[in-house]
């Protein structure tokens, strides 16, 4: 299946994409395919207190905040979702996101189940998606066959992938991804379906209403 986007006109009101899965399950591909070639959807820059790393740009990889700012922006509840990850802060900000939405762009995250859980008690109008490994062996496989690190390191990965797959019954969609083209085409067809739903596309309704109004009224 071929999604064909040349006519594609963004919604009078954008979503906001929740993507989870464990590592190694494909969701990392799946999410930048999709801002790739469906327009008007975008990527939500994440704050950060680590510090910046040589060639990355504050505001573009991340928003770079020191700690005192970043907890203060917490307790106004200026985040969508937040993680404290060895000693650093990470979180997606929400007034960006709630901008782009309101322009009718919408906004693709790619969090942890955490994250997740945190996204739908702000803002349960979010979609949520999660991507699943063909079986929990083939998971485990991937994990191991693609690293080189030291086997209680593996462990550890494959541990918190048990975790996060745990979660995945939370999730409204599931793609499982075996065969990375259908599991690319189911990915996107249910953010487009969304996106084409009749509670984002009112200026289409109105225009129908509009142009059939005004042919009664030349009768």
């Amino acid at each position: 299946m071929t999604l064909d986007l040349t006519r594609w006109e963004k919604p009078d009101l954008g979503a906001l994409f929740v993507v989870s899965g464990p590592s190694g399950s494909g969701k990392t591909t799946l999410v930048r395919h999709a801002l790739s070639v469906i327009p008007h959807v975008g990527f939500s820059v994440s704050a950060t207190t680590r510090a910046m790393r040589p060639g990355e740009r504050d505001s573009v990889d991340y928003q770079f905040l020191s700690r005192t700012d970043f907890d203060a922006r917490l307790a106004r509840g200026e985040f969508l979702e937040w993680a404290e990850v060895y000693g650093n802060r990470y979180g997606t900000p929400r007034a960006p996101v709630e901008e782009a939405l309101s322009r009718g762009d919408s906004i693709l995250l790619d969090i942890d189940t955490q994250g997740a859980a945190q996204v739908r008690e702000r803002f349960p109008e979010a979609v949520t998606l999660f991507v699943l490994p063909p079986s929990v062996t083939a998971l485990e496989a991937r994990l191991r066959g693609r690293s080189t690190d030291a086997e209680a390191i593996i462990a550890r990965r494959v541990h918190e992938a048990h975790v996060q797959l745990q979660e995945c019954h939370l999730f409204q969609h599931l793609v499982v991804n075996d065969h990375l083209p259908a599991a690319l085409d189911q990915f996107q067809a249910i953010l487009v379906t969304h996106l084409l739903a009749r509670s984002r596309r009112e200026g289409w309704v109105r225009k129908i209403r509009e142009e059939i109004s005004s042919k009664a009224d030349c009768r």
